[in-house]
């Protein structure tokens, strides 16, 4: 069965950093590109990042753009998202998710076949 599991959060003053991982089985990794949502509490879903299968393509909010970096290893299955120079508005739930046909719009959460469960990410001084 598929499996999709997030690990790395946490609470992290502003300015500092956090790796997340996503740890995933159960489906043919290599063919799915793999993308990271947040949520904040009374706020919808937001695209964060992507990346293509074979890592063809990286796409990013404009919001963090310069700050995370999303990686993959396909031999592992698993997908990373370095999150350097935190801020308080990045604190949110942090999904992952993948997507079989993701077509032109990344941060479209429809497009996305199967989800973990979430992590928490918490910047605060």
């Amino acid at each position: 069965q598929v499996q999709i599991v997030e690990s790395g959060g946490g609470l992290v003053q502003p300015g500092g950093s956090l790796r997340l991982s996503c740890k995933t089985s159960g489906f043919p990794f290599d063919d799915y590109a793999i993308g990271w949502f947040r949520q904040a509490p009374g706020k919808e879903r937001e695209g964060v990042s992507c990346a293509s299968s074979s890592e063809l393509s990286k796409y990013y909010a404009d919001s963090v753009k310069g700050r995370f970096t999303i990686s993959r290893d396909d031999d592992e299955s698993m997908v990373y998202l370095q999150m350097n120079n935190l801020k308080p508005e990045d604190t949110a739930v942090y999904y992952c998710a993948a997507s079989w046909a993701l077509g032109s719009t990344w941060d479209n959460a429809a497009k996305y076949n199967y989800w973990g469960h979430g992590i928490q990410v918490t910047v605060s001084s």
